[in-house]
């Protein structure tokens, strides 16, 4: 579709590390009307108010990036919360966007959709192929309800509603509490905290052998947008009503000691590193298989070296509410 910037944009979940960064993409193409809301002025898991809220604003496209997220530990604890609160969340966006005649919305999911032993690189056609991951099952059938919600509106009612799965994700807004980050905001912390101590080493989990793709939040807004304004006969000839995804990502991985070893350069830090291999390593690879975003015009431009230097930049910026 042409990009028509005078139109009403509505991004759920703008504050968060996803939205923020969407909102960045928006502005920067020049998209002008930028509808947002906090959670004191809309709750998205409460049906009336999602409802009143597209009833009473003109909106055009939707960017559905509002979610509950969060690590390993989160997620083994609270399960219910996880598929219950994402349930609801694009249950009602997805389904108060289609009764006020919004025709684009675009859903933003998460590579925990693929099977736990899915053949690598992980292709679009492995989604409902196997088992999950149990650790973060709850949050993974949330997400595949959102793309199989999404294709349904699609196939009954004609919408264009799309969706994109991204890889291990991180940048500015990311999450670097020290107990519930995930791997990149963890390392970043850690080394910076041994910096300023002058600590004489840094230990990071396992044989730093497994392997692992990362893609800069702005470069996932980037392809959002991108795939939220090619023209509908360029998507749909490149998906299926019942396979309707698409995967974002770098199609490069790294292992854990080189992503070790870049954070380490960047942070400054100029101690030794040592891998703890009585800790567990995880599965050995996940990669997303990116050919066909790459089919549809969008490869990932920011490099793992530039956009960790961006993220730690943004770390210092912002220490203040990652104290304690």
């Amino acid at each position: 579709m042409a990009r028509n910037v005078n139109q009403t944009v509505f991004v759920a979940g703008h504050r968060g590390m996803v939205g923020s960064a969407v909102v960045r993409r928006l502005q920067a193409v020049g998209y002008e009307n930028i509808l947002t809301a906090s959670h004191s002025e809309l709750d998205l898991t409460d049906q009336a108010q999602v409802a009143t809220f597209f009833a009473e604003s003109e909106i055009d496209q939707v960017y559905l990036a509002a979610a509950k997220v969060g690590g390993i530990q989160a997620n083994n604890t609270f399960p219910a919360e996880f598929i219950h609160h994402n349930l609801m969340i694009e249950s009602n966006v997805i389904h108060a966007a289609h009764q006020v005649d919004v025709q684009k919305l675009l859903f933003l999911g998460s590579s925990c959709i693929y099977p736990k032993f899915a053949e690598q690189p992980m292709r679009e056609e492995a989604l409902l192929t196997g088992v999950l991951e149990p650790t973060n099952e709850p949050y993974a059938i949330a997400k595949i309800a959102g793309i199989k919600l999404c294709e349904s509106y699609n196939r009954q009612y004609g919408r264009d509603y799309r969706s994109v799965m991204p890889t291990n994700l991180y940048g500015p807004n990311d999450n670097f509490h020290p107990e519930n980050s995930h791997v990149i905001p963890a390392l970043l912390r850690r080394f910076h905290e041994a910096k300023v101590n002058g600590d004489r080493e840094v230990v990071v989990w396992g044989s730093g052998k497994p392997m692992r793709e990362f893609l800069h939040v702005d470069d996932m807004a980037a392809a959002s947008v991108h795939v939220m304004e090619l023209d509908r006969q360029t998507y749909d000839a490149h998906t299926d009503p019942m396979l309707s995804h698409i995967n974002v990502g770098t199609g490069l991985d790294c292992t854990i000691r080189e992503l070790a070893e870049t954070v380490k350069q960047v942070t400054g830090f100029e101690g030794a590193l040592r891998f703890d291999t009585s800790k567990p390593d995880g599965t050995p690879r996940k990669l997303m298989d990116v050919s066909r975003l790459a089919s549809l015009g969008w490869q990932a431009s920011i490099s793992l070296e530039e956009g960790l230097r961006d993220a730690y930049g943004w770390f210092l910026d912002n220490q203040e509410r990652f104290r304690g």
